[in-house]
């Protein structure tokens, strides 16, 4: 039976917005207070899912967050009316207001941590959304994010969905950006490798001093239990505390993988040599491709501005490997001059399509934050709710109701518009319509 790795890409929402909400993320903190546009930052995402689409891959998309979050606000004691909660909670609480508004669902990669059928005890697709308890303006997504996942793969006979980790920074899980799957073949038992920044129960362990460390090794254990994971195909992995301090605030930031390659740079994890070889050991005896990017090659600084490891990595029909990478890397004579010598060299990595995701990188986030991968076969494929996967149709459908509902500008300062909320809620209600998800936003539900 085929079996293959789809994408699923967050779609930006009505509110993206420069706020600088998150600490330990140096390109969030650098533009914080600058105008951004949701326009252009959703048609570079649609853009980017229709390329891969257009590649042969399996694209989907994930539909945004509701924001501003009137509900948390009222939460939070700001009452009245939607536009008095909007004016009060902007005056006094102007930190908190800007969380509550904040479009930090697009980086899906955050949304949850996803086991394949080919790994679980059940052989069936499971998914544990993120309760990322390290930062307010994310930690209020989980509970809408598990229903729209639950929308999306709606098959019970093959998809399981569970509930968050407990909303503690003990149990701090930032899903699959801290968490990736090596693999002979998509369709058969992987090695789920997860990384984490810290012992929540053992403060003697190494953990960053500057930064905070958002996932903890006792959120991962917790996410390989639920998902029913055998402990030889599992490897815990600490990410190197020094980078954290550096702004690789995930390990997303700093090492990525796909199937039998695993692309990072030679500082991304804590006793590295030990690390590889546990990985290597798991792997079994397939082909494993360890591609190692030296300091002396590509700084991590030169790493951090450009997300040379932010990058997708796909599997194309010919069964070479591209990289999808975002023209920031395009555009650092180091990293551009790496990724000219890699598609050269004896691996799997062939080619390197670069994309403009500019609106997205601003605020901290690259090609691989945008997407959720999930590997299936075609029967979970069929079972998958087919108004969320990208088609030439669909794509014109969403950028028409992009054009429809979206503004060209929007400033931190225009978050307190009531006006705004009418249009995120008008926008998204008709979004759950073309992609079949139900109520899944408070709003509808009142």
């Amino acid at each position: 039976m085929k079996q293959f790795e789809a994408n699923f890409d967050g779609l930006v929402g009505p509110t993206h917005n420069y706020a600088g909400l998150s600490y330990g993320n140096v390109a969030s903190l650098n533009n914080a207070s600058a105008s951004s546009s949701p326009k252009q930052a959703a048609k570079q995402g649609l853009k980017k899912m229709k390329a891969l689409t257009d590649l042969g891959m399996v694209q989907g998309v994930l539909a945004p967050q509701e924001r501003p979050d009137i509900a948390s606000l009222r939460r939070l004691g700001f009452s009245g009316t939607d536009a008095n909660v909007l004016s009060l909670a902007a005056k006094q609480a102007p930190a908190i207001f800007q969380a509550c508004c904040s479009a930090s669902s697009m980086w899906t990669a955050n949304a949850a941590t996803v086991s394949p059928s080919a790994d679980t005890s059940d052989t069936k697709i499971h998914f544990t959304p993120a309760n990322l308890t390290n930062k307010y303006h994310r930690s209020l997504e989980p509970e809408v994010t598990g229903k729209i996942l639950k929308a999306t793969f709606a098959n019970r006979e093959h998809f399981v969905h569970h509930e968050h980790l407990p909303d503690n920074e003990h149990f701090g899980d930032e899903g699959a950006a801290n968490h990736t799957r090596l693999c002979s073949e998509y369709g058969k038992a992987g090695l789920e490798l997860f990384v984490y920044g810290r012992h929540a129960f053992d403060t003697s362990k190494p953990a960053p001093k500057k930064f905070p460390a958002r996932q903890t090794l006792e959120a991962s254990q917790a996410v390989a239990r639920l998902h029913g994971l055998n402990d030889d195909n599992v490897v815990y992995v600490q990410q190197n505390p020094d980078l954290i301090d550096q702004g690789v605030f995930h390990n997303d930031v700093i090492a990525v993988g796909n199937r039998n390659v695993l692309f990072f740079h030679e500082q991304a994890f804590y006793q590295s040599e030990q690390a590889l070889a546990n990985i290597k050991q798991k792997f079994g005896k397939d082909e494993l491709h360890f591609i190692c990017v030296k300091t002396s090659e590509v700084s991590v600084q030169d790493a951090i501005k450009s997300y040379l490891f932010n990058t997708q990595i796909i599997s194309l029909a010919n069964g070479d490997m591209a990289i999808i990478a975002p023209t920031d890397c395009k555009e650092n004579p180091a990293v551009a001059n790496y990724l000219d010598k890699l598609v050269q060299q004896n691996t799997p990595i062939k080619h390197v399509y670069y994309h403009d995701v500019k609106q997205s990188m601003r605020n901290g986030g690259g090609p691989a934050c945008l997407r959720l991968r999930v590997a299936m076969t075609e029967k979970e494929h069929a079972a998958v709710n087919q108004h969320t996967l990208i088609n030439d149709a669909q794509f014109e459908r969403l950028n028409n109701w992009v054009d429809t509902h979206y503004r060209e500008t929007l400033h931190v300062n225009d978050l307190s518009d009531p006006q705004l909320l009418i249009e995120s809620r008008t926008a998204l209600d008709e979004l759950t319509q073309i992609l079949h998800l139900g109520s899944v936003y408070p709003f509808q539900q009142i």
